[in-house]
């Protein structure tokens, strides 16, 4: 039977998925391109490959904690979910078009708040799941800073001394980490519109009890990995030359940081920003080998962006709402 609100919520949750995707390709790739270990396009496809495959071997603890953990679900109706998706889905395409990397698990947080709170008060929050969520969200950047540092330093100690045909080794090394950090992206990403889709199908009652089905986590896999595949660009070029001159061993040591602090926030439940974390090992790479190698004011965009999403997509969601109620 045709249900116009489970088409909708499909349509809107894939959208998102999509342009998650798209956005955080930049994220993904783009050491990887700027230290020319691999082709554009051919590093994309690999990335999309291995997002589209995390979900299926790490596990659904994400989807758990966005879509059980947040609000009390039981209580939510479509409609509510619906103008949460419509705006993170617009804060997407502006900070796409725009060239921010910013975040699209702040976006879908922010959204679900705004929207939830308006309709039910709030109540509706379940206070624990939010401290989960807020601190994954917090937390994660400072230990991507940390980690990329580390390892930065660590690699530094290894090559100590080494000859400088070490960056082919390192090029190479870059593929597969890659594919860990598509892996570890697919699983936390990926989990967001699991989370989601499982929640509108619990409040439409096509399901009792808040479990991801198998089509489910299919087709959002799919979906973020055909953005990841079409890439976001202007992201791209923002991350992978603006921050600093990226060569392999910043590449690789960024995307091994990135790929353990996004898969282990990934297997614990906490849904993190790829951009955030990725931005910040970058940036601990640089700043291992030289602090004023970084160039930091960079980042004074992407953290503005930060700071207003969660709040802006709260508002948009609830005047979304607030349209939706009239009709």
């Amino acid at each position: 039977m045709f249900d116009p609100s489970l088409i909708t919520l499909l349509i809107l949750a894939l959208a998102f998925d999509f342009l998650n995707g798209f956005h955080d390709s930049s994220n993904i790739v783009a050491t990887v391109i700027s230290s020319r270990a691999l082709r554009p396009r051919v590093a994309l496809i690999l990335a999309a490959i291995a997002e589209f495959s995390g979900p299926f071997l790490f596990g659904v603890a994400v989807a758990k904690t966005i879509g059980e953990d947040l609000l009390h679900g039981e209580v939510l109706g479509i409609q509510v979910i619906i103008a949460a998706l419509i705006a993170a889905v617009l804060w997407n395409l502006l900070t796409w078009y725009l060239g921010i990397p910013s975040s699209s698990s702040h976006a879908l947080v922010g959204g679900m708040l705004g929207a939830g709170i308006l309709e039910h008060g709030l109540g509706v929050v379940q206070i624990p799941g939010l401290v989960k969520i807020l601190l994954a969200l917090l937390l994660s950047p400072p230990l991507g800073l940390l980690a990329g540092f580390l390892v930065m330093r660590l690699t530094l100690w290894l090559v100590r001394g080494a000859s400088p045909k070490v960056n082919s080794v390192f090029r190479r090394l870059q593929v597969i980490t890659l594919i860990s950090l598509g892996l570890s992206h697919g699983t936390n990403d990926a989990q967001k519109t699991m989370g989601i889709i499982t929640l509108g199908l619990v409040s439409l009652g096509y399901l009792e009890t808040f479990q991801v089905p198998l089509w489910v986590i299919t087709i959002s896999a799919g979906a973020i990995a055909l953005g990841t595949s079409l890439g976001g660009w202007r992201l791209i070029r923002t991350l992978g030359g603006r921050i600093f001159r990226i060569r392999p061993i910043h590449g690789l040591t960024s995307q091994v940081a990135g790929a353990a602090v996004i898969l282990g926030a990934a297997l614990v439940g906490g849904p993190v920003s790829t951009t955030q974390v990725l931005s910040s090992t970058i940036m601990g790479a640089g700043a291992a080998e030289r602090l004023s190698k970084v160039r930091w004011m960079i980042l004074r965009d992407m953290a503005v962006a930060w700071a207003l999403t969660i709040p802006a997509t709260a508002g948009v969601a609830a005047l979304t709402l607030l349209v939706m109620r009239s009709f």
